[in-house]
């Protein structure tokens, strides 16, 4: 979700590190959205604390997915096969992990769907060898 909102939020501290990256990609390469990034995207384009003055309504919110859709930089992709038992793989610990859960189901998504996870996030960059930190 950091990525998506980088890429969108022009005052976002790495907004020139995901557009380059981005401007880097061939033509013909489509970022995906899940269920989750979805939502957490909309959530977090309505949130004053990360968009400031940009804060937009749902209405709003919706308008900006539907045309990252619309311009063909952007697809859905519903949930693959076999990512409750990819997810249930990485979420094992015997401790509690309230913040691994979106972590870990993102991963989980990638893995099931051949997909390549884009982060900003060291963290989760380093649980997954088939992912890309993108530079501060």
């Amino acid at each position: 979700m950091n990525v998506w909102i980088a890429l969108t939020y022009r005052a976002h501290k790495h907004y020139f590190a995901a557009k380059g990256w981005l401007d880097s990609l061939p033509e013909d390469v489509v970022l995906c959205f899940c269920r989750l990034t979805q939502l957490g995207f909309l959530r977090l384009l309505t949130t004053p604390a990360v968009m400031q003055n940009q804060t937009r309504s749902q209405a709003e919110a919706w308008a900006v997915y539907d045309e990252w859709l619309r311009n063909g930089s952007a697809e859905f992709i519903e949930e693959p096969p076999g990512v409750e038992p990819a997810f249930r793989a990485l979420t094992q610990s015997g401790q509690p992990a309230p913040k691994d859960w979106a972590d870990s189901y993102v991963l989980a998504f990638a893995q099931s769907s051949g997909l390549k996870l884009v982060t900003f996030d060291q963290g989760l960059h380093r649980r997954t060898a088939n992912s890309l930190l993108l530079g501060l």
